[in-house]
C-alpha cells in the first residue's frame, strides 16, 4: 500500500507497471521509472523548476526517474486545495473530503513525448481519493493538452476574480492567508496600505473521477459543472 510522503526520503523502490492507469508507454519511455517521493524533495524541485516556484499543499508526490539520474527528471503532486469554495464546488457539500487538486506537475525537456501524460496516468490510480481537479493556466498560454491526453473531464474556465495580496506574502496562494475571509476582512485584518488587488489569471478546469461503475456514474450526477468539448487553440501546454 502507497503511504502518504511526508519528509522522510523514500527507501524502498517502487516502479509502476503498464499495467496501471494511462496508455502503454513508448519504447523511450520504458526506460523511465515512476516513484513516491519526499515532500522536501518535491518542493526543491517544484521552487526551482515549475513556473509558478511556490510551494503548495502535498498528500502524495511522485518523481520521474531515468536509469542515468539519481534525481527526479519529472515531478507531479496532489493535495488537498485551501480553497474550501473549490472542495465544495466541484460535487457538493457531500463529497468535499474527497477531492485532490493535481496542483503540480513538471518535467525536464529531455523526456520524451507523453511523458507528463505518463507520469499522470502511472499515479492518479494510486491516490486515496475520486475526485481530483487540475488547471491549465491560460495565462501561461495553457490549454490543458496533458488533461485530454488522459482522459480529464473538461468544464470550462474559472470565473473571473480578484485576489488579495498582501505585501511580502507575494509568494503564498491568496487562500493561504485569506482562508474564509472576505476582501474587506482581509483589507481589515492587514491593513489597508498593505493590501492590493490582482486580477486571478483565467484558468482551464479538468476533472478525473477516479472511480468505476455505478460510482463513476453517481459522481457525474453530483459534478456541478457542465462537461464541454475539450478547447483547441493554436498554443498547447
Amino acid at each position: 500500500m502507497l503511504a502518504t510522503c511526508g519528509d522522510g526520503v523514500m527507501e524502498t523502490r517502487q516502479v509502476f507497471q503498464p499495467a496501471i492507469g494511462g496508455s502503454i508507454p513508448t519504447s523511450s519511455l520504458q526506460n523511465y521509472w515512476i516513484e513516491p517521493i519526499s515532500y522536501s524533495l518535491a518542493m526543491d524541485i517544484v521552487v526551482e523548476k515549475h513556473y509558478l516556484h511556490r510551494k503548495c499543499p502535498v498528500s502524495f508526490a511522485f518523481g520521474l526517474f531515468n536509469y542515468s539520474s539519481l534525481m527526479p527528471v519529472g515531478v507531479v503532486t496532489y493535495g488537498v486545495s485551501p480553497s474550501s469554495t473549490l472542495l465544495k464546488g466541484i460535487c457538493g457539500e457531500s463529497e468535499k473530503f474527497n477531492v485532490y487538486e493535481l496542483n503540480r506537475l513538471w518535467v525536464d525537456d529531455s523526456i520524451p513525448k507523453n511523458g507528463e501524460s505518463y507520469l499522470i496516468g502511472r499515479t492518479i490510480k494510486r491516490l486515496d481519493r475520486e475526485i481530483i481537479v487540475s488547471y491549465a493556466d491560460s495565462s501561461q498560454a495553457h490549454i490543458g493538452v496533458v488533461y485530454q491526453a488522459t482522459n480529464f473531464i473538461y468544464t470550462g474556465l474559472s470565473a473571473k476574480f480578484l485576489d488579495p495580496k498582501v505585501k511580502g506574502l507575494e509568494n503564498q496562494h491568496h487562500a493561504t492567508y485569506a482562508n474564509g475571509l472576505t476582501n474587506k476582512q482581509v483589507v481589515e485584518k492587514f491593513g489597508k496600505d498593505n493590501v492590493y488587488f490582482k486580477e486571478r489569471s483565467r484558468k482551464h478546469r479538468y476533472i478525473y473521477f477516479n472511480a468505476r461503475g455505478k460510482r463513476k456514474l453517481e459522481l457525474l450526477e453530483k459534478l456541478r459543472y457542465q462537461v464541454l468539448p475539450y478547447p483547441k487553440e493554436a498554443n498547447n501546454d
